[in-house]
């Protein structure tokens, strides 16, 4: 590895003394300097025409949210979902492939694991669907069925696990399919590579986007923490006034409780519980997030509870016309809390890490019917021709 000070991507920023040091994997470095599209050198938003699905990874673009934020403050949101398997992962699982075979770990045809709650799992079956590489993925059986399918779709194994073992089961159950097969094991929540990503793509992309704008505040969840941790360094080193907030489930706020993460890797935080946010907040505090903990990279902690997190993502969705799951949802309700209380005048942005059709089988959908209501069925008759009555 090699230690990298950035220095302000966007030279129009005011610079700050207190540089933190950012692991910049030089396979990392390769990877994103193969193409402008990742890269900080150069903002091209998109080409015509691509030589393989895993190069439209990354630039995901920033909207205004119109609707939703109070008179006087400025919300957007970086969509995640515009990546080619429509989440953030696309990004994790790109960088932690390439760097594999960079470094020589990842073999030519080895079969790739990883344990995963869905988007990571998907976006290594795209990937290794692209480059050649059996892929298969353990899964807890509590996470959204739909999540199983895609994966399959995509050529990928799917080993699903016992809920009563919950995260930590499933990343043991990769682990010992890597020892027992010698398979290559991505190790998500503690590769280098996956922060160094962020660092080298997400942060710049965001610094680019408000390079003629203030942004007083940055919100993000975390699952591993990749993006919390990678553009976490690169924001607040460029952009030290920017507020980072960090949010995570109310009822199980591993970092907010200050309990040190047990070091039995078989054993939960203490502080976890059940919740629907996926993707967010394992039973465990990965260790790419504990390095942006370490360094106090946020500024402010912000509980979501399940239901606001499903109450925010319907209103985007029904509101914005921004289809994003329960964990996007998430992230909206801590950024909209952000907002109420912000100086007027203020500029928030929040990540929105994947898409709503990952969720068609959550919670987030439960009340969504699949037959006419009343209401449909009234406008059905309203015409004499092709009714579909009941």
């Amino acid at each position: 590895s090699t230690h990298l000070l950035l220095n302000n991507p966007a030279s129009s920023l005011p610079a700050t003394n207190k540089q933190l040091p950012i692991m910049i994997p030089r396979s990392i470095r390769n990877v994103v300097a193969r193409t402008n599209i990742r890269g900080f050198r150069s903002y091209n938003r998109r080409m015509a025409i691509y030589g393989s699905v895993t190069d439209l990874v990354g630039h995901t673009p920033v909207v205004k949210v119109n609707k939703m934020a109070p008179e006087g403050v400025s919300l957007y949101a970086k969509l995640e979902y515009f990546n080619p398997l429509s989440s953030v992962k696309d990004r994790l699982a790109l960088a932690i492939i390439e760097h594999g075979e960079k470094t020589g770990e990842l073999k030519p045809g080895q079969t790739v694991v990883e344990a995963s709650s869905g988007n990571t799992g998907i976006a290594l079956a795209m990937v290794c669907a692209a480059k050649g590489y059996p892929f298969v993925c353990t899964m807890a059986e509590t996470f959204s069925i739909e999540r199983r399918r895609v994966m399959r779709g995509l050529g990928a194994k799917v080993i699903v696990t016992p809920k009563e073992l919950k995260g930590t089961g499933m990343v043991l159950k990769a682990k010992e399919l890597a020892e027992e097969h010698g398979w290559y094991l991505t190790r998500q929540f503690e590769n280098e590579a996956n922060p160094a990503y962020h660092a080298m793509t997400t942060g710049p992309e965001i610094l680019s986007d408000f390079a003629s704008l203030p942004l007083d505040y940055w919100v993000t969840g975390y699952g591993t923490g990749g993006t919390f941790t990678g553009a976490g360094k690169v924001i607040k080193q460029a952009r030290p006034d920017t507020k980072i907030v960090l949010s995570e489930p109310a009822n199980a706020a591993l970092v907010s409780s200050k309990i040190p993460q047990p070091a039995d890797e078989k054993e939960s935080h203490p502080s976890w519980e059940p919740h629907p946010i996926q993707g967010w907040t394992p039973d465990f505090i990965p260790k790419v997030a504990q390095e942006g903990v370490d360094l106090k990279l946020f500024d402010e902690i912000v509980p979501v509870t399940g239901e606001e997190a499903i109450s925010v993502s319907k209103d985007l969705a029904s509101k914005e016309g921004i289809f994003t799951g329960i964990s996007g949802g998430a992230t909206a309700a801590a950024a909209l809390k952000i907002c109420e209380k912000a100086p007027t005048g203020s500029v928030v942005l929040c990540m929105i890490p994947d898409t709503g059709e990952r969720y068609l089988s959550s919670p987030l959908f439960a009340d969504v019917g699949i037959e006419m209501d009343e209401e449909e069925l009234k406008i059905a008759k309203s015409t004499p021709s092709a009714q579909l009555l009941p």
